[in-house]
């Protein structure tokens, strides 16, 4: 995320047209002084079924964007092997123009309701709409009605985990999000705002592309808002991240290998001007990741709206963009005017030491690693476009240690000796103990990309649930406490009562605030979790989270759920009537008093547990009652 942080509109509704046009001009596009908008009519529309008295086909962002940027398949003349890597990866899938290829949704007759309102999804002929109609008690004529508005939809954002459609604003190319996501794995069409960690009580947003996801999800974006016309004239050299992204605009690089065509001799490395983010150094390669991977600033002064960014790979971020680093505030006394008309936002983005919390913005984390800082570090020591799988994109030989062997041999030579773990337990994984999922996004946990050690004391201080116990989920803080204070001479901070008597993770997934609990339940049903903990007692608590206020924490707890033997197939959605989801919470927690083992091995000095090993019911209650309330939202 970025700033300035115009990134949301507030607005009752979604889409019957007036309301929110009239919205987004206000807030958006409106000129100093106010004048009428302009909206440019369609100039085609399908003929394949009726056509209804609203009608807007969809426009995608017009090919341009800044000087020098020519696409991707100028690449793929000379580069085939790095173009067909690239093309597997989900950074060119993150923006497409909806096509049968890249639609992965079901649009076959689907009718989804939501705020008074029913969206009907079609396809024709290869092309995608939404009917939009007010929701009555009578039934809707299935036939198309001069009250509804038809919209086509042109552009789709994600293709890994979740898919999200954006509708025609009607002002140019405008891009508002469509109000349903579509979740892959599940294969299934949810409300958009439960598919984030925000205040269930908060006011619904509409979202604007051509200002926000424009900013990290093309190469070459340019929003180009025409205020005097109040429209979009968006442009984008390419949408998703392509070739460019990385390594600059291509013009003059091919114009120089032409030219050395023509001479028939190579002419000096140093006169090509495409960037290679591995030969950098190493802050300089991982600015280039971190142009988008970061909570980052700017200003009017930047200009990018009417002209887009001026970094380019192998700048200095900083000159242009500089990152929020939360945990230096007084380095950074330009956010403080900031801070003040948006006091709760670090919030949203950081922990309370100033550690990123949320996904998408690692290079936050990188930079305040002293592997970056003090040594060589950077994306590219792990990560790689054309040398991985797209699934996280870590190059060969990176999945285990390798990464942080190549420079601490030492540890690597033995291992054990350092984690006062088996070698080959997940106790001996380096990222375990010094990348842990204490980061939150996309509905699950992911790893910290701040490298640091685990300790209580960072614990106490911030409430982020440490390293150690997230891997032992059925010990107390206190436990952690006597082994890093034996292990690692750590000395311990001063404990509650409850940090010596109930296990540390059941408290956050119980007693803390919403991102805690989302991070606690993920971490429950995380396989190296299980492995240390057992598997045979985090039902009882999971069972508890099905009926969490917040929906991004109860769809988490219902997936960890199903890694437990007898609930593969339990009947549970995360977007049912409260109700229903009460009812659901119940059945679970009576399910597994009833097919759970006699007897759990547990530490009887822990109190949560009775003599069987069963978590205490009047314990779990008293949590729960005790839960924290804050309205949390997570900007991931």
């Amino acid at each position: 995320m970025n700033l300035p942080l115009k990134d949301t509109l507030p607005a009752k509704k979604i889409a019957l047209g007036a309301i929110i046009l009239a919205t987004i001009f206000y807030y958006v596009l409106r000129p100093n002084p106010p004048e009428p908008a302009v909206s440019r009519a369609p100039t085609t529309v399908p003929t394949a079924e009726p056509i209804a008295a609203q009608q807007h086909v969809g426009t995608l962002p017009y090919p341009g964007g800044p000087e020098g940027y020519i696409g991707s398949k100028a690449c793929a003349n000379c580069h085939e092997k790095q173009y067909e890597s690239w093309y597997r990866s989900y950074h060119r899938t993150m923006t497409q123009a909806l096509t049968p290829e890249s639609v992965l949704a079901d649009f076959a007759d689907i009718k989804l309701d939501a705020n008074d309102e029913r969206f009907h999804l079609s396809e024709t002929n290869g092309t995608y709409w939404v009917a939009i109609s007010a929701l009555t008690d009578a039934a809707l004529p299935e036939q198309s009605s001069p009250d509804q508005v038809h919209l086509q939809l042109a552009m789709i954002t994600g293709s890994h985990h979740m898919q999200v459609f954006w509708l025609p604003g009607v002002f140019g190319n405008m891009q508002i999000g469509f109000p349903f996501t579509w979740l892959i794995d599940d294969q299934r069409w949810v409300p958009r705002h439960d598919t984030f960690i925000r205040d269930p009580d908060a006011e619904p947003v509409v979202e604007v592309w051509n200002q926000v996801c424009i900013r990290c999800h093309t190469t070459g974006g340019i929003p180009k808002p025409n205020k005097e016309e109040g429209i979009f004239e968006t442009e984008v050299a390419e949408l998703g991240i392509s070739c460019e992204a990385c390594h600059g605009p291509g013009e003059a690089h091919v114009a120089l290998r032409k030219k050395e065509a023509e001479q028939g001799a190579l002419l000096q490395p140093s006169q090509d001007p495409i960037i290679q983010p591995a030969d950098l150094p190493a802050d300089r390669s991982a600015q280039v990741c971190g142009a988008c991977h970061s909570m980052k600033w700017f200003d009017k002064s930047e200009a990018w709206e009417a002209h887009g960014f001026r970094f380019r790979p192998g700048d200095d971020l900083n000159d242009t963009t500089p990152v929020i680093r939360a945990s230096n505030l007084e380095e950074q006394p330009w956010l403080a005017s900031v801070l003040e008309k948006n006091p709760a936002l670090l919030g949203d983005f950081f922990w309370s030491d100033g550690m990123i919390r949320v996904s998408g913005r690692e290079y936050n984390g990188l930079v305040e690693s002293a592997c970056h800082t003090s040594g060589h570090l950077s994306c590219v020591s792990c990560h790689s476009m054309h040398n991985s799988e797209p699934n996280d994109q870590l190059a060969r030989n990176r999945s285990g240690n390798q990464a942080c062997t190549q420079c601490h041999e030492s540890i690597g030579a033995d291992t054990a000796a350092h984690t006062r773990h088996p070698k080959t337990s997940s106790g001996s994984l380096c990222y375990n103990c010094h990348m842990p999922h204490t980061t939150y996004g996309i509905l699950k946990a992911i790893r910290s990309h701040e490298i640091d050690s685990p300790t209580v004391a960072a614990e106490k201080a911030t409430g982020r649930p440490n390293a150690c116990n997230l891997c032992h989920a059925n010990q107390t803080l206190a436990w952690t406490a006597t082994h890093l204070e034996v292990w690692f001479g750590q000395s311990p901070p001063e404990l509650s009562e409850e940090d010596r008597t109930i296990p540390n993770i059941s408290k956050h997934l119980l007693n803390g605030d919403a991102g805690q609990r989302a991070l606690a339940a993920w971490t429950l049903g995380w396989d190296s979790s299980q492995e240390a903990s057992g598997k045979d007692w985090q039902p009882a608590l999971l069972a508890r989270s099905l009926d969490d206020r917040y929906s991004a924490v109860r769809y988490i707890a219902g997936k960890s759920l199903e890694t437990f033997p007898g609930f593969q197939d339990f009947a549970y959605d995360f977007v049912s009537p409260a109700s229903d989801r009460s009812r659901a919470a119940s059945d679970a927690a009576e399910h597994w008093k009833a097919t759970r083992p006699k007897a759990i091995t547990t530490n009887p000095a822990i109190k949560f547990f009775d003599n069987n090993g069963y978590p205490r019911e009047d314990l779990m209650q008293q949590l729960l009652s005790n839960q924290d309330p804050r309205p949390i939202r997570l900007r991931e």
